[in-house]
């Protein structure tokens, strides 16, 4: 029963692969001429710029182009283009699809190898396809909160050019040049926007979309009314910069307070698969009708669901907003 779904993953892998290559290789040659002439347009010939930065916005390409373009029309190709791009993973969203698609199929085909219950494959079929973009959702979460945390340095880099007699924008710039990533990069990307053109206004509301913190909201409110009505600015980005360290200091008292929830979701969750375990090492035959027994398996989806239930529930509970 194996062999067939075997040979049907080896062949669509196969295809896939040779879909990729066929519609990479003739295009990649016009697409270097085409991204080397809109260099020569957007770069004048004495500009030289150290970074290679250029005008012409570039985009990451995938494996499969063609999916590509199909996927970016689609408000869920939207949705993942913005999630990566918040995130940081040089991917795009039909590598992201075909790769849910293939780690679905993966880790459904490894559970049937050890496991005969059809209802484990799908389970494991769901979750493979969910861990790319959990790892994608991660690493969107961990980077927004490493921009948090440089948030308030950025705000007082800026007051200080900004009393030294800086105007706004240099003040931005010196933030693109000075300060690491993910900050860095995110108010170049906003620097080179209104240095090409782009509107002041509407390159801060970029920088709120590319990063939905509501820190950032508040900065970029600040500065677009001091623009309209006047006054200090450099006073307003200190005030800023108390109220998010302020907000932070509160925040690290929280997790303080709930570690003890913490951890003690950690244990609920942990020990059942643990213990599980070592009673399938230690006598197998003992744990063998939990799995190949139809009521051992309503057991084991019932107790899946109340952990999960659980986990939901603690995370409730420890979660407070500040």
């Amino acid at each position: 029963m194996m062999l067939p779904f075997l040979v049907f993953l080896i062949g669509a892998g196969f295809v896939l692969g040779a879909y990729a290559l066929v519609m990479r290789l003739p295009g990649y040659i016009a697409r270097r001429k085409l991204e080397q002439r809109l260099q020569d347009v957007s770069l004048p010939a004495s500009a030289g710029l150290e970074d290679g930065s250029v005008v012409v916005k570039q985009k990451t390409d995938g494996m499969l182009p063609e999916l590509d373009r199909f996927v970016s029309g689609t408000s869920a190709g939207s949705w993942l283009a913005k999630l990566i791009e918040q995130s940081g993973v040089p991917t795009t969203p039909a590598t992201l699809i075909v790769t849910s698609i293939g780690a679905s199929l993966g880790l459904a085909f490894i559970t049937a190898v050890f496991v005969r219950q059809p209802i484990f494959w799908i389970v494991s079929a769901f979750f493979g396809g969910i861990l790319p973009l959990a790892y994608v959702k991660n690493r969107r979460s961990k980077r927004l909160h490493v921009f948090e945390e440089q948030f308030p340095e950025a705000l007082d880099l800026l007051s200080r050019a900004l009393r030294a007699g800086h105007a706004f924008q240099t003040a931005m710039g010196m933030i693109a040049d000075e300060m690491k990533p993910p900050i860095g990069p995110e108010f170049k990307k906003t620097f080179d926007q209104q240095n090409y053109g782009l509107p002041l206004r509407d390159a801060l509301n970029e920088l709120t979309e590319r990063v939905p913190i509501l820190d950032v909201r508040f900065f970029v409110t600040a500065v677009l009314i001091q623009r309209e009505t006047g006054g200090n600015l450099s006073e307003i980005l200190d005030n800023l910069a108390h109220v998010v360290r302020e907000r932070f200091k509160i925040l690290r008292q929280v997790r303080v307070h709930t570690a003890h929830g913490r951890f003690t979701a950690f244990v609920l969750l942990s020990l059942p698969p643990a213990l599980a375990g070592a009673m399938t090492l230690l006598n197998s035959e003992h744990m063998s009708p939990l799995f190949h027994e139809h009521m051992g398996v309503m057991m084991l989806l019932g107790a899946i669901v109340m952990q999960a239930i659980g986990f939901v529930w603690i995370r409730k509970v420890i979660k407070i907003e500040v």
